[in-house]
């Protein structure tokens, strides 16, 4: 079989080296995905490019959904000069720089759209060198934060800025551009990839909304596919090892170390305080940190106790701060009044499932946006965009309840704490029992008030 390099397969020379998400990079609007709220038919910003009176601009946004592709298509719709300039690379002197030749431009009768990368990083002076440009019309502006720009743009330079607040893209969107990369001729489409719907959708997964990483994940996955004349396939291990997120592992010498910290974890989650003790004190007699010892026990304490007794979380502090004052051999019976306290306290698991639950969600995806209600509004910006609209102050209500969700949208209905039957957990289980009951019974008063 003969063995093909990557490069052998891509084509000419200026796409050897182009990232694929510049190579796929969007040039109209038509093949523009997402921000639909912005660009669909009739919204504001695709009326304003279609009609070319755009004028200066913010884009406000996370990471990798088409703050930069969007500014390009707008200089390219409305036959202007396109400046791609960058606010971590670039000072006063650029900025001078850019605004002769952006004159010099305007005297041709030639418009110059100028894209300010990362807008947020330039100080206050930086800032109002632009502002006779733009007050002038010299420029059309259009800046891009992932900075909330009430708090990181100039006053007198936002006031002259129309804001556009893009959202992170759909897991249907990252698919939609993936498979377009997979498919086209500036992509991988004269490679004959063979990659499946479930690969597509992990890595759309895996992007969180971001397209540049969604198309930097697929490219890795494909160059290091398995290539062979008819093609390259990936597979599900090569998807796996693309989209993982290892960290490194602390290595110290010895294994019997981590045998008797696990040793020392099950014998108090088992309720055994005379094994407790013995590891415990076994542990230190082989030498180990009596405050790396305390250290794991503070964590037990929340992880396998957790409200069925909080007072075991102070307990584990207590004996940390006693293991720091005193060091060995003095603070050996602190470890052992720990360990026996946490063996004999009532257990529930509560807190760490819901822990591991919530991480589960957030790697698959799930860091939805903060609901428009639950958010602050210190700004008359973010008022405009109806940050606090409909909170509620739930001092103000009986009870001190209101029927408000707080959990994202995409995630109502989803319960993390589930308190067990378990020393104090038990009243705990009741009360939230109460709670959700009341907040059912009275839903309606929400959907009522939002619908």
């Amino acid at each position: 079989m003969q063995q093909l390099s990557m490069f052998d397969m891509m084509g000419e020379p200026t796409m050897r080296t182009m990232p694929l998400a510049g190579r796929v990079r969007p040039k109209t609007l038509e093949e523009f995905v997402g921000q639909e709220h912005l660009l669909g038919p009739g919204c504001m910003l695709r009326t304003l490019i279609e009609n070319d009176r755009i004028s200066s601009m913010i884009f406000w946004g996370p990471p990798g959904v088409g703050k930069t592709t969007l500014a390009s298509i707008i200089a390219g719709q409305t036959k202007s000069e396109f400046i791609n300039f960058s606010a971590v690379t670039s000072g006063i002197k650029e900025i001078k720089d850019v605004m002769k030749q952006s004159e010099d431009a305007a005297m041709r009768g030639i418009r110059t759209v100028l894209f300010v990368d990362e807008i947020h990083r330039f100080n206050k002076a930086q800032q109002d060198a632009f502002l006779p440009y733009v007050e002038k019309g010299s420029i059309i502006l259009i800046g891009a934060t992932t900075e909330n720009p009430s708090f990181e743009v100039n006053g007198a330079l936002l006031s002259r800025c129309k804001v556009f607040v893009l959202k992170p893209l759909t897991e249907e969107n990252i698919k939609t551009l993936l498979k377009h990369a997979l498919t086209s001729p500036d992509g991988f489409g004269n490679n004959n990839v063979t990659m499946s719907d479930d690969q597509i959708g992990a890595i759309a997964a895996f992007a969180n909304g971001d397209a540049r990483t969604a198309l930097n994940t697929l490219e890795m996955a494909v160059l290091n596919g398995t290539i062979s004349a008819s093609g390259i396939t990936v597979t599900d291990e090569q998807v796996t090892q693309c989209i993982s997120r290892k960290s490194l592992l602390y290595d110290k010498n010895g294994e019997e170390h981590y045998n008797l910290i696990s040793a020392l974890h099950k014998s108090m989650r088992n309720s055994d305080p005379d094994a407790a003790i013995y590891w415990a004190l076994r542990m230190l007699d082989s030498g180990d940190d009596p405050l790396y010892i305390a250290r794991r026990m503070v964590r037990f304490a929340s992880e396998d106790v957790g409200i069925a007794d909080s007072n075991a979380l102070a307990v584990a502090i207590n004996v940390y701060q006693a293991c720091h004052y005193l060091g060995v051999p003095e603070c050996n019976v602190h470890i052992a009044h720990a360990a026996a306290y946490l063996a004999m306290a009532p257990k529930s698991n509560a807190l760490e499932v819901a822990t591991m639950e919530v991480n589960a969600d957030l790697r698959g995806g799930q860091a939805a946006p903060v609901p428009l209600w639950i958010r602050n509004a210190p700004t008359k910006l973010m008022a405009d965009l109806d940050y606090g609209k409909g909170y509620r102050y739930a001092h103000n209500y009986e009870g001190a309840l209101t029927p408000m969700p707080c959990l994202p949208e995409s995630l109502a209905g989803r319960e993390y704490y589930r308190p067990k039957n378990s020393g104090a957990e038990e009243a705990v289980a009741k009360r939230l029992e109460e709670i959700k009951a009341w907040k059912e019974a009275h839903k309606d008063e929400w959907s009522t008030e939002k619908g």
